[in-house]
């Protein structure tokens, strides 16, 4: 993309749908903006479902510990850590698994504390700390083997014995659950974040390609209409005093052309403005092209249009870029060449558009207060449809410019690359 012209068009552009609102984070990932507030309905939620049902445990196993003020100390401490999940997963998942094992080790009944451990390495997962997550998760299985088989003798209720190795298989199965249900949302995650970042590369994409089609229509339509402003200026100062009904002719011409350019341009700026509306008027094609002989020749210029084959109704994408791509050649006649005689051919041939300017020159060499973009935006134009552009100078001292549009590629892409033109 060209330097100038980006630095020029930076301005924000309206970019369509992308289907952001399709496509949101999974359900248990806080929404983009709020990854810092703290979980408080989860939370909330899953410390009564802690505190419950840790009494139902209880009366389940009456091996074990009754429940009193400091287990439900334990089980509040346990679950208000997830509070801070999502800010330090490290640190939540190591504290849910400590106040588990000492939960575990005053005897206790086993049940929905474990739940807040497998919550705590849930959120370290996801959050990319898998390693530590495990570790926790390890550290408490080792715990509670040291416990179960070891420790029992020293610890309440005190009448029970060595926990049976088969249990152990339970404490297994639960742990491989809680890493595959983490793993599986660490997964999902990631895969929401490339397709997010996926849909912001679109986006710009879609957001540079229209920036550049915006600064390619306005400097197609602003260079043909100033470059005749700017020869017939020059002509009207000149005769001022010599000629003054000449001089009259010249600003009659400035003021068609300048006005011609104002509504052109605000063709372009609607579309910025109003990018979902329908387009109000035809974009401009090559049944125009009388208007860029009538403009030419206000400016001093002769152009001789030839038209070979049999004209078909061109696809707007590139019927447009047609437009564009002689006026601007026929701009740069006036602007660069000496000559003031073009010859425009414009061929139809089955499978494409052969469009070719000739002047017989030499080049002026003189600052015709150009940008140098004409080149550029021709052949990017032929480029979007599939085309080519070959410009030169002529053996015999003329400049050529021949372009060849693609029909097919025209038809298939018009959607995609004709640009509108509201008014």
């Amino acid at each position: 993309m060209d330097e100038q012209r980006e630095r020029d068009f930076r301005g924000p552009l309206p970019v369509p749908a992308d289907g952001a609102a399709r496509h949101g984070p999974p359900w248990w990932m806080p929404a983009e903006g709020t990854r810092r507030r703290l979980p408080w309905p989860t939370t909330l939620a899953l410390t009564v479902f802690v505190q419950i049902g840790s009494g139902f445990a209880g009366h389940a196993q009456p091996d074990r510990a009754a429940l009193g003020p400091f287990a439900r100390v334990l089980l509040l401490l346990a679950t208000a850590v997830l509070l801070l999940r999502h800010r330090y997963p490290v640190t939540v998942v190591y504290a849910a698994a400590g106040l588990t094992l000492v939960y575990l080790a005053a005897g206790y009944p086993y049940g929905p504390v474990l739940l807040t451990v497998a919550v705590g390495c849930f959120a370290a997962v996801v959050a990319g700390h898998r390693r530590a997550a495990w570790g926790a998760v390890g550290a408490l299985w080792a715990g509670h083997l040291l416990l179960a088989h070891w420790l029992y003798r020293w610890l309440p209720p005190g009448d029970d014995g060595a926990g049976r190795w088969s249990e152990e298989i339970v404490v297994a199965v639960w742990v491989v659950a809680i890493a595959a249900v983490s793993e599986l949302g660490r997964v999902r995650r990631e895969q929401w974040v490339k397709e997010r970042a996926e849909r912001a590369r679109a986006a710009e994409r879609r957001a540079d390609e229209e920036r550049l089609r915006m600064a390619r229509e306005l400097h197609d339509v602003l260079a043909h209409s100033i470059s005749v402003i700017n020869v017939q200026a020059g002509m009207g100062l000149a005769l001022l005093d010599s000629d003054p009904e000449q001089a009259r002719t010249a600003l009659t011409t400035i003021k068609a052309a300048s006005k011609e350019a104002l509504g052109e341009v605000r063709q372009v700026l609607d579309t910025l403005r109003a990018p979902g509306e329908a387009p109000r008027a035809p974009a401009p094609g090559l049944d125009r092209l009388p208007e860029l002989v009538e403009q030419a020749g206000s400016a001093g210029l002769t152009v001789d249009v030839t038209t070979q084959g049999a004209p078909a109704k061109l696809p707007p994408g590139t019927d447009l870029a047609a437009f564009r791509i002689v006026q601007e050649a026929l701009t740069n006649v006036v602007r660069h060449s000496g000559s003031r005689h073009a010859r425009v051919l414009v061929r139809h041939e089955k499978a494409a558009l052969v469009l070719r300017v000739d002047d017989d020159g030499p080049a002026t060499g003189a600052d015709a207060g150009g940008s140098g973009n004409g080149l550029a935006g021709m052949r990017e134009r032929a480029a979007a449809l599939g085309g080519t552009i070959e410009a030169g100078p002529r053996q015999d001292g003329g400049f050529r410019v021949t372009a060849v549009l693609p029909l097919a590629a025209g038809r298939d892409s018009t959607a995609r690359t004709a640009p509108r033109e509201d008014q």
